[in-house]
């Protein structure tokens, strides 16, 4: 069901409004609101998917029903009324944010049409902010230690900026959720952020995913193709495991981080490039660079800022945390019933080697979830944990 609130102190006008939308959906369900003070009543308290309102009305009129909906609700979209006087005033409120404005008498079409619209816009909204927080939901960082707050802190002095970040650590420590973190916190959020495991791409087609190619610069290149970089101007580059990248593809990167600028593979073209480059790797870069496997120019291009996600190992304390969200994650996921760990279970958990981290802490408490008993016990953690 749909909400509609119509704000219009003529009483007609009203009537006219609700049997067209009553008429045209039963998925409408419209209300009234005799001015602009009792319309700001009700939007305080209910959720309304559009609010038709008039301009000229006693006691409150629409440009100032607008500006409080604006600051109270700014997700609803507004549809002004106006009478033929008041053209230039609704030329304003669109200016103000107003979704649209309608001259009295309404034309059916028009209306309708123009309901439908910023309803449907509406539900995009709601949708992409489902989505955000699904997206945020699930790379959240879960921990209490000194270690993780560290990082926490970090991320929010560096997220605002453009500098560049290296992360580094183990595998499965999640630093790829520091990556996220660093997208949603920054001022590219609402561009895309692209993610590149240059470990699973194949050295000779590295340089082609990355920068793109044109037709025929290869045997399979049967047509010009953007690469990563294109896709993440304007927002952020995630390149994982940055350390097996080969050193002909590293050049490129390289230049693309002094210019802002890349070039297809097989072209001779420049093409600007606005993104923010955010690199990770398991790999000791000092010793790869000693080792002749990696560029020192690019190391310090890329490493603005380091940051560095310790191993489960050394973050011990927040094991039950951790077990706790993968518990109630794994079970909405499998469609099972919550199960609790004994605190004999947490504690068996907290001495165990996690030689595979986060990943590996994951893998068991699903394990223990599918095979454990309704409470999962310190037994079931030694009959399980270590397989």
């Amino acid at each position: 069901m749909q909400h509609i609130l119509i704000i219009e102190d003529e009483a007609a006008i009203r009537r006219v409004l609700v049997k067209i939308l009553s008429e045209e959906s039963d998925n409408y369900e419209v209300e009234e609101a005799e001015d602009g003070l009792a319309g700001i009543e009700k939007i305080k308290k209910k959720d309304y998917d559009l609010v038709l309102c008039d301009i000229k009305m006693p006691k409150m009129d629409g440009v100032e029903v607008l500006e409080a909906v604006k600051k109270i609700k700014p997700e609803i979209p507004i549809v002004m009324i106006s009478g033929h006087g008041d053209l230039d005033t609704a030329v304003n409120t669109m200016r103000l944010g107003a979704f649209d404005y309608i001259s009295k008498p309404p034309d059916l079409n028009r209306l309708l049409n123009t309901v439908r619209i910023a309803l449907d816009r509406k539900e995009l909204v709601v949708e992409n902010k489902r989505l955000k927080k699904k997206v945020s939901k699930k790379y959240e960082m879960i921990g209490d230690s000194p270690a993780i707050g560290r990082i926490k802190d970090m991320i929010d002095k560096v997220a605002p900026t453009d500098a560049r970040v290296l992360v580094t650590g183990p595998n499965g420590t999640g630093k790829e959720l520091v990556a996220h973190w660093l997208h949603q916190k920054s001022e590219r959020s609402k561009g895309p952020m692209i993610e590149v495991n240059c470990a699973a791409i194949p050295s000779e087609l590295i340089e082609s995913e990355l920068f793109g190619h044109v037709k025929g610069a290869f045997t399979s290149a049967a047509k010009d193709r953007a690469g990563k970089f294109e896709a993440a101007n304007g927002g952020t580059i995630f390149l994982d495991e940055i350390g097996d990248m080969s050193l002909s593809a590293q050049a490129k990167v390289l230049r693309a981080l002094q210019e802002s600028r890349i070039q297809r593979v097989g072209s001779d073209k420049d093409i600007k490039v606005d993104v923010r480059v955010v690199a990770a790797t398991n790999k000791n870069l000092k010793k790869e660079i000693e080792d002749g496997k990696f560029r020192e120019d690019l190391y310090h291009r890329l490493a603005v800022i380091l940051i560095e996600v310790p191993a489960l190992n050394d973050r011990r304390e927040d094991i039950p945390l951790l077990v706790s969200h993968f518990a109630k994650k794994i079970s909405e996921e499998q469609g099972t019933a919550s199960k609790t760990f004994s605190d004999k279970a947490i504690k068996q958990l907290q001495e165990y080697d996690w030689t595979g981290n986060i990943r590996e802490l994951r893998n068991v408490i699903e394990r223990l979830i599918i095979l454990g008993g309704s409470e999962v016990s310190e037994a079931d953690v030694k009959s399980f944990a270590s397989k």
